[in-house]
């Protein structure tokens, strides 16, 4: 639907194009919204969410609700031409597209301590010369852990601390396990998976499912991961410190390019699209395609990540949703996060990345 929209608005007219960009996606989440119910009274809303975050986290007035710990970096992604069968969108041909992204970690306090098995998220904006924009959010877990907005906010409000413990009441996580298999299991997965040392040499997997589609209308299911070219190494033996995850980033960079592959795995028949909780057989085709290569660090007080939101429905033409409702339940949580804090008055960022730390550079 998005990409429909796009390409009646390719003519001329910049402005027109411009706000074009920023409506497409408020009109796709105000439909997701108004056929979810979440304008009816008694049902979800995306202030509902952000009543959730403020439960977990406390209040945060000037950051995002979630992924509020960041940092802006920037750079570029060079399409291999691999994946043009399955997708027309331009920046999977052999060209250069210009990147905005941003590392953060999962949950809402943007002062939280760095710890090696806590949730890190890469964000991107990618830009091609000749074609709409994509943006996503992709994170380091194998599956997300739930299956639907309505679970999110339940699994959410389960892992609000009691007031005097300052952790979540086992009695309410386990109700909520007990009725939800799908996420212990995913919880599972998680805990299993094997960490890395830092941002700059872990894999940030869609979770979602998406859908590719090619020159000639055929769409194929997929889900991706950018995959590092940095050498995968475990976490150091008592390796800790506030902010030494983005420190450790800030100093990679400092010293060169960091670059991912973008590796996409082709879904066939019977593999689940509107459950983000199931992974996807492990013999599934990949596609390489292309890379990403960033160069810079910012701080997001006044950086280049700071006004966007990485809105998962924001796709260029040949990139489509699924049946998946989890990408239309954050896009609508997005907006509602970025109006708000727009509104406020931000207090400055934990990460500086003009001052390294630990480092001295």
């Amino acid at each position: 639907m998005l990409a429909l929209i796009r390409k009646s608005l390719t003519g001329k007219g910049g402005a027109l194009r411009l706000a074009a960009v920023v409506a497409a996606p408020a009109a796709v989440a105000a439909a997701f919204v108004a056929t979810a119910g979440w304008l009816s009274p008694d049902r979800l809303t995306p202030a509902t969410f952000m009543r959730d975050f403020h439960a977990v986290d406390g209040a945060h007035p000037g950051f995002r609700r979630n992924h509020a710990k960041g940092v802006c970096v920037s750079g570029w992604f060079d399409g291999s031409g691999a994946a043009t069968p399955l997708s027309r969108a331009a920046l999977f041909g052999k060209e250069r597209s210009q990147v905005v992204g941003r590392f953060a970690l999962a949950g809402g306090a943007p002062n939280q301590p760095d710890a090696p098995g806590k949730v890190r998220s890469m964000a991107l904006q990618l830009i091609p010369t000749n074609g709409a924009e994509w943006r996503m959010g992709i994170n380091d877990i194998p599956v997300f852990l739930v299956r639907n907005a309505a679970d999110f906010s339940d699994f959410t409000l389960a892992t609000a601390p009691v007031p005097g413990t300052g952790k979540p009441d086992p009695a309410r996580m386990s109700a909520f396990l007990d009725k939800h298999p799908e996420t212990k299991n995913a919880l599972g997965l998680l805990k299993a998976r094997a960490l890395t040392s830092g941002f700059a040499n872990d894999t940030y997997n869609s979770l979602d499912a998406f859908l590719f589609v090619n020159a000639e209308g055929v769409a194929t299911p997929v889900r991706w991961a950018m995959v590092p070219e940095q050498t995968v190494e475990p976490p150091a033996a008592g390796e800790g410190g506030q902010d030494y995850l983005f420190d450790d980033l800030l100093k990679a960079l400092a010293q060169g390019q960091l670059r991912w592959r973008l590796m996409v795995t082709v879904g066939e028949p019977g593999d689940p699209t509107a459950d983000p909780t199931a992974a996807w057989p492990e013999q599934r085709r990949k596609i390489d395609a292309g890379t990403l290569t960033l160069t810079k660090a910012e701080s997001e007080d006044g950086g280049p990540c700071t006004g966007i939101t990485f809105d998962p429905l924001i796709l260029p033409e040949g990139v489509a949703p699924s049946d998946d409702p989890i990408p239309a339940a954050r896009s609508a949580v997005y907006s509602r996060s970025f109006t708000l804090r727009s509104g406020e008055t931000k207090p400055p960022s934990e990460i500086t990345p003009a001052a390294v730390r630990s480092g001295g550079q």
